[in-house]
């Protein structure tokens, strides 16, 4: 969607006629602009196999592909509606990648995909903007909670966008955000399109100052002027932390990305560091310091139930 409104903003005087196909609502608008022809047309892979396969969309004509975020698009969530997606573009075409990281084996990937491809590099691989300021507290996983809503006093309720591993934390740390009236959504793959477009909107036009998000709003998300970022967890891809702060310090502004790290998550910070080639300081205050230095226990499975064989009988697995 984002994508979208800035090739509108961009063609605003041209006559390109631009169209966007998305999952999670209905396709009857996206149908009848279709039907007035389009010029650009923005898409999810779901979204834009369902239209082909109905025999509403031909891109056969396509003259160029572009795959956005190809590094994510080429991993096993998104590599075969990608390819599906390539069975109907015509062979002759222009194809380009963008991706703020490439890893080798999605590289390798890319060579099969693309002939006598020319790299264009930008900037190296993972690396941070030097204008955003990084921290680090060591903490206790108990202690995460009281430790943000600290900082978030501290900085006088700034707008901050909060990272979270699962989906499950993320509104667990939202509920307890609202709890201490602090004004707050959260954003993941389990909520609806139109819930994540009403979060992030309330975010961008400050009705919420808190917007915590799983990775989903890692990539492309833009907020202007946005204060802080916060990797409530740490993720446990080092590419991941690259996206996450990238959120903040845009447009040559500064920024503050603020990491909690727990003792489990001490290897994901060593990654960290070893791929963005610089140590991430401590602040000189601490008002929960890590205390627990053992791994937290993995949850144990319960046990399976006997599973009646060829026979009709349980297995009895003590026999």
């Amino acid at each position: 969607m984002q994508i979208d409104e800035s090739l509108r903003a961009y063609g605003r005087y041209t006559k390109q006629r631009l169209c966007l196909l998305i999952g999670g609502v209905s396709q009857h608008p996206q149908e009848l602009a279709l039907k007035q022809g389009v010029d650009i047309l923005v898409a999810t892979p779901g979204r834009l196999l369902d239209l082909v396969w109905q025999g509403v969309l031909s891109i056969e004509q396509i003259k160029i592909f572009v795959l956005d975020e190809a590094d994510r698009m080429l991993d096993m969530g998104f590599i075969n509606d990608v390819k599906r997606c390539l069975e109907f573009l015509p062979t002759q075409k222009q194809t380009l990648f963008f991706t703020a990281t490439m890893p080798s084996e999605i590289l390798k990937m890319t060579q099969t995909l693309l002939r006598d491809p020319v790299n264009i590099t930008i900037t190296p691989p993972s690396s941070t903007v030097d204008k955003i300021t990084q921290l680090v507290y060591k903490t206790d996983r108990a202690s995460k909670p009281d430790l943000i809503i600290d900082l978030l006093k501290q900085h006088n309720n700034p707008r901050a966008l909060v990272f979270c591993r699962t989906k499950h934390g993320a509104d667990r740390l939202c509920d307890r955000l609202k709890k201490q009236n602090i004004p707050s959504a959260a954003i993941h793959g389990d909520k609806s399109q139109g819930a994540r477009q009403s979060a992030l909107q309330g975010f961008k036009q400050g009705r919420l100052k808190i917007l915590v998000a799983t990775d989903i709003a890692a990539r492309g998300i833009d907020i202007d002027n946005l204060e802080l970022v916060f990797n409530y967890e740490l993720p446990n891809e080092p590419e991941s932390y690259v996206h996450r702060i990238g959120r903040t310090g845009r447009a040559g502004k500064d920024g503050l990305a603020i990491s909690f790290c727990d003792y489990d998550e001490l290897p994901y910070l060593k990654d960290i560091q070893r791929t963005i080639k610089k140590d991430i300081p401590e602040p000189a205050e601490n008002p929960y310091p890590m205390t627990v230095f053992t791994p937290r226990p993995k949850p144990q499975r319960p046990p399976r139930k006997p599973q009646p064989n060829q026979n009709g009988q349980k297995n009895n697995p003590k026999k």
